[in-house]
């Protein structure tokens, strides 16, 4: 009978101890949970302060200066370096991103000779609306007014990196005749190219999102509207009527080389195009590959 009594005494404090165990498991997990979700809200945001750009560019030597237009209530915020009075070449980044991931660009001196500089921030990002992602039909809409804004009687160049490929094809199909060349980088045009991720929509239709840190949240829906993106964009290429210049590495495991191709056979009303190969290079050629891309600028 003793030992019964000391064999349930025993199970019952090693139950009560496993019962203080589990207890204090959970509040760390829950502790933890929490400072995650709070510390992904600002983590990863792949953006920066105006004035702090503005003291780093000063030390080149470069004056640059921000803005920021309201289009039916969404934000577009962009950086502004060289003399309004230039043609102008705007910059769009990929995903996720903002507008510094040209500031390379926009502080090159020889680039400042012949050219206005803009790089945007593609709404959802940087300092536009942060957060809150768009397809890229719908960030046509914000984007396209900029041009009006800025307009001073030079031609308008695009350049697009990544998903910003697409993005510029899409603002050149929406607005005809409107820009004199487009220079795509690495740009994923073609739907077949994506892969299916369908598990993107579990991440942002779910609180699920409130785990994702920084920008990869808005990138991440994004990249699940872009699917549909290029099929509806597949038959607007031929809208596009300027020259338009293909710039892709053959390494590239992001966005498959093959987009090239594939953007070049739908361009049949292009008045130029033209590809420039980078052999076993990666998906970075913004900055892998930036003495040939600024080459190519400057002989626009």
């Amino acid at each position: 009978m003793l030992s019964k009594r000391i064999f349930n005494f025993n199970v019952a404090s090693l139950m009560a101890i496993m019962k203080r165990i589990l207890m204090k498991i959970s509040l760390v997990t829950g502790i933890v949970l929490l400072l995650w979700i709070v510390f992904a809200q600002s983590c990863m945001t792949f953006r920066k302060a105006d004035t702090e750009a503005i003291t780093q560019f000063k030390k080149n030597g470069v004056d640059i200066s921000f803005n920021t237009i309201t289009v039916s209530s969404r934000q577009l915020h962009y950086a502004q370096t060289g003399d309004n009075k230039l043609p102008t070449i705007v910059f769009v980044h990929g995903t996720p991103g903002s507008w510094d991931a040209f500031e390379g660009y926009l502080k090159d001196a020889e680039l400042l000779q012949k050219f206005r500089l803009i790089a945007i921030d593609r709404p959802g990002f940087g300092h536009s609306d942060f957060g809150q992602a768009l397809n890229l039909t719908q960030q046509s809409l914000v984007i396209s007014p900029l041009f009006d804004h800025i307009k001073n009687g030079a031609p308008v160049y695009l350049v697009g990196h990544s998903l910003g490929g697409p993005m510029i094809c899409r603002l050149a199909a929406d607005n005809p005749g409107l820009f004199a060349g487009l220079i795509i980088l690495a740009g994923s045009q073609d739907p077949a190219a994506e892969k299916p991720e369908k598990w993107r929509p579990v991440l942002y239709k779910s609180p699920l999102k409130y785990l994702v840190p920084g920008a990869l949240r808005p990138s991440n829906e994004e990249l699940w509207y872009l699917k549909q993106d290029l099929v509806n964009l597949s038959g607007d290429l031929s809208k596009i009527t300027c020259p338009v210049f293909l710039l892709h590495g053959t390494k590239d495991v992001l966005v498959p080389f093959s987009n090239l191709a594939y953007t070049e056979s739908k361009l049949v009303n292009a008045s130029k195009k033209e590809r420039i190969v980078f052999e076993n290079e990666n998906h970075f050629i913004p900055w892998t590959r930036f003495k040939e891309i600024k080459a190519l600028l400057l002989k626009l």
